[in-house]
């Protein structure tokens, strides 16, 4: 085999010779791939007297009866599609639905039917490819069954060579899908009774603290199937691999990155093939020559190519998202066989142990990153996917100023487009595997029908996990964000799973550091004892501060009730109540929501106990909804400032349980189901920022958090207190200086706080300038009084403030708020919101550069708003409601 190396001068003349000889000459099939996502049908087994041999073979069989099919989708996909099920998402429509266990498997057993439409056959090879399917299944084609046995695996693609089965004209093509068996019991435990771990798939769709069961277990197609035509020979599982030795910054002229790339080949025919690998890569190439014997799968690997001053992938904060583009042809008697394309960010991730927090460190590019990020069940409990909601979701998690994700053990290996999202806007992921604690046996829960012993020897078929992990690895390792692998939710798989997953991720990745488990001493000693993560619900804010938790905290979470228009959007009217109160003195255990509705139960309502009231006294729904975003945001500020103001001291990192929801709960998200951010996003986005000026609550002292990797120098940093009537003091200025990546303590302004507070509480305004007099960041706070009650805002004074929207391009708007008078009191908590010109409704998604805006007197503060393409703008109004102002409309001024 013949290696040529990258960017070699004396090869590129007869690279470029070489191209201009094969562009217009050869025939090209590579890349005739087509999603198959229409077309499809679905029936009940039982419904359906013949074999899937007479299905296919059969003519004039009636589909007349059968169900418009959604795929990739589930039983229950289709079903709801056909308005055959109520919305499961929706008050306790879910309790309507037949659960699996009492109905037997064969109740969500299914048919799925389609035809294929082939023009022209010629030598070409065809293939039919299953991105995934749950749980088992059987496939007949033109009346031949193409597996040969029952394909078992949630996460085990399937690819079939149909070539010889395939008709020109029209072909059948028939699924037979059964559900996962066990089913387990949705007994009210995490995952139900616990049996549904011992399939290879997710654990959640049993039930958890955050969901009620998925009553066909997701049961379907779930997710894409495509059609691929090829030459003789076909390429797959492209790996590229990137070193980017030394320690990099972002902007500037860079080293040279080494990459190495293998891809597989298969060889279809009888006969050994010559031919050449081509590698396509910023407009140069590598050729290797190379023989293929008959009906194999060869691996080919280049020699190591050199990238002069590549332009790196950075996470989000640090600098840009580079993407490369690999395009990989083989060449056999002047034809292209087979392309494939292959998008790979250069960035190298490491990781090593602090010897002073005693926990993971992770690096890229040579630089280390305090990890801030969230943990992710999954995009939607139904297996609902779409490019789109990816991508709008991932922003999200960007514009929250968060650098990781982490992609919780008791659902999914996500799918390629999450990580495309991923890979545009920055975000690191950390991926578990299938396994959980509460599922597989780390704990004694009466609520599970094995016992512990029994449950760790979970799932029952070891092989399928390690195959189907195999599998994932290879289609998921080129994506530059994913940064490293975990074997499960706080428990690692068993021994016999765990060694060769080790071996295996050590031949396929080679590149990524994998935890045993999310609370591994290997990524967090936990010298505190426990289960190395929480606390959980709401906290003081004092808490994340003085409360040490574990080194790298894999979850640590909160509330997040929506809005009142959030609420409405699940709940009947009858049930838009304020919910009971949860005074832990009074109630226990069970008991803390037995004040409480049911359907506000069944929706998994986090309490917020006293931390509501200390806003005052709640009018309604609508007003108890607006009061706990305050709260929200507060807590989510706190506790990322909290863990920030101790980087490098006590944390290496900290991941929030969680920042998302894929149904309809009212616990633990920064935006609901229907992608509608809460106070709690905002807070997040401001606790966050890169570089940042916060105030400890416990000391009372300023502090400055830089996640940048520059020295920030000559620094103004002030802090004015407001009182209720809008009067404003200066009481501390300085100028500062910070190293990168740390965080520093500056002066204490307790005394002037215990003053200012005393009575009515304060607001404290905490703003840091450049040597330019550039607004670098700025903080608000709003203080209770020396009681811990917010009286003060009860009694501040309506005002009313003067706001304008303008159209800057097709989907973008620009509001500006301007509080008028410097007379006035602090026009304080607006939240701004899109909505319907016609209905009044939000319009989702949509993006804010800020919300629930506070405007000082004298004061404008503007935002942008983005992703408002999909409608049009004329048809669109601008709703403001604030703590002090009556809500108002306002017309959007065209271009």
């Amino acid at each position: 085999m013949k290696h040529n190396q990258f960017f070699r001068k004396s090869n590129a003349i007869k690279f470029l010779f070489f191209l201009l000889t094969i562009s217009w000459n050869f025939p090209v099939f590579g890349q005739q791939i087509e999603e198959l996502n229409t077309g499809w049908y679905c029936k009940n087994i039982e419904e359906v007297p013949l074999s899937g041999n007479e299905l296919t073979s059969v003519e004039n069989v009636d589909f007349s009866t059968w169900l418009p099919a959604t795929v990739p989708g589930t039983v229950l996909t289709s079903l709801l599609n056909n308005g055959k099920i109520p919305d499961p998402f929706y008050g306790m429509n879910n309790e309507d639905i037949p659960d699996i266990y009492g109905t037997g498997r064969d109740h969500y057993t299914y048919w799925f039917y389609n035809e294929i439409d082939v023009k022209s056959i010629k030598d070409d090879q065809f293939w039919l490819i299953f991105r995934g399917i749950n749980y088992a299944c059987d496939i007949f084609l033109n009346g031949k069954k193409i597996n040969p046995k029952t394909h078992y695996g949630m996460f085990l693609r399937q690819k079939y060579n149909i070539t010889s089965g395939l008709l020109e004209g029209k072909n059948k093509l028939a699924v037979l899908v059964y559900p996962p068996d066990p089913v387990g019991n949705p007994n009210g435990g995490q995952g139900g009774d616990g049996e549904i771990a011992k399939n290879v798939m997710h654990q959640y769709v049993a039930g958890w603290d955050w969901i009620q069961p998925v009553r066909d277990r997701n049961t379907g197609i779930w997710d894409k199937v495509f059609i691929e035509r090829t030459g003789e020979v076909d390429i797959k599982n492209t790996h590229v691999i990137t070193r980017v030795p030394g320690k990099r910054i972002p902007k500037g002229d860079q080293a040279p990155a080494k990459i190495l790339i293998s891809t597989e080949l298969i060889n279809t025919g009888n006969r050994a093939i010559q031919g050449q690998l081509i590698f396509h890569l910023e407009g140069k190439e590598v050729i290797e020559s190379i023989t293929l014997l008959p009906n194999s799968l060869t691996t080919s690997k280049t020699q190591e190519i050199t990238i002069q001053n590549p332009n790196l992938w950075w996470p989000n904060g640090y600098g840009d998202q580079t993407l490369y583009d690999l395009e990989i042809q083989f060449l056999s008697k002047k034809t292209i066989s087979d392309t494939e394309k292959v998008r790979f960010g250069v960035r190298e991730i490491q990781t090593s142990w602090n010897p002073f927090t005693k926990s993971r460190e992770i690096q890229v590019n040579g630089q280390k990153i305090f990890i801030k990020g969230g943990n992710w069940i999954i995009s939607d409990a139904m297996l609902r996917f779409s490019k789109k909601r990816y991508d709008a979701e991932i922003r999200m998690h960007k514009d929250m100023n968060l650098n990781t994700i982490r992609i919780w053990g008791g659902a999914i290996t996500e799918r390629p487009e999450f990580y495309e999202a991923c890979d545009k806007y920055g975000l690191l992921v950390m991926q578990d595997l299938w396994i959980s604690g509460d599922c597989n046996g780390r704990w004694l829960d009466p609520k599970k029908k094995d016992d512990q012993w029994t449950r760790r020897a979970y799932p029952n078929d070891p092989n399928l996990f390690l195959s189907s992990a195999a599998d994932q690895i290879k289609m998921l390792r080129n994506h530059p964000s994913l940064a490293f692998w975990c074997g499960g939710n706080e428990l690692g798989p068993p021994e016999n799973i765990l060694i060769p997953l080790k071996d295996s991720l050590a031949t396929l990745d080679g590149t990524r550091w994998f935890a045993d488990y999310s609370t591994s001493d290997s990524l967090s000693f936990n010298s505190l004892g426990g289960n190395g993560d929480g606390p959980y619900g709401i906290q003081q804010i004092s808490t994340f501060f003085e409360h040490h938790t574990f080194p790298f905290n894999s979850e640590v979470g909160s509330i997040g009730l929506p809005d009142y228009e959030g609420l409405h959007r699940y709940l009947p009217d009858s049930v838009m109540i304020i919910p009971g109160q949860y005074h832990a003195a009074e109630l226990a255990g069970d008991q803390r929501q037995s004040t409480i509705h049911p359907q506000w139960r069944y929706h998994k309502y986090l309490p917020y106990g006293d931390f509501i009231s200390k806003y005052g006294e709640t009018e309604d729904i609508q007003d108890y909804a607006f009061k706990a975003q305050l709260v929200n945001y507060d807590q989510y500020r706190g506790l990322i400032e909290g863990f920030s103001s101790h980087m490098w001291e006590w944390y290496t990192g900290v991941i929030i349980w969680k920042t998302q929801n894929p149904w309809t709960s009212m616990r633990g998200q920064m935006y609901d189901y229907y992608l509608d951010q809460n106070a709690g996003l905002y807070g997040l986005r401001h606790g966050s920022e890169q570089l940042h000026v916060l105030l400890d609550p416990v000391k009372n002292q300023v502090m400055i958090a830089n996640n940048t990797f520059k020295n920030q120098n000559d620094l103004m940093l002030e802090v004015d207190i407001f009182d209720m009537a809008g009067n404003k003091t200066l009481i501390y200025q300085e100028i500062v200086s910070i190293i990168p990546t740390t965080s520093k303590r500056y002066g204490s302004i307790g005394r002037r706080l215990t003053e200012a507070t005393k009575e009515d509480g304060a607001f404290v305004q905490m703003k840091l300038y450049d040597q330019y007099k550039n607004l670098i960041d700025e903080n608000f706070y709003w203080l209770p009084n020396e009681q811990g009650e917010y009286s003060g805002l009860q009694k501040m004074k309506n005002i009313q403030l003067e706001v304008s929207a303008t159209q800057v391009d097709q989907d973008r708007i620009e509001v500006k708020l301007i509080n008028p008078h410097p007379d006035n009191p602090i026009s304080f908590f607006n939240r701004i919101s899109v909505i319907d010109s016609k209905t009044k409704q939000r319009v989702l998604p949509v993006f804010y550069s800020d919300n629930y805006i506070t405007v000082e007197p004298n004061g404008e503060k503007s935002i942008t708003i983005d992703n408002c393409a999909p409608h049009e703008i004329s048809g669109l109004k601008i709703n403001v409601q604030g703590w002090n102002m009556k809500p108002l409309e306002v017309e959007i001024k065209q271009n």
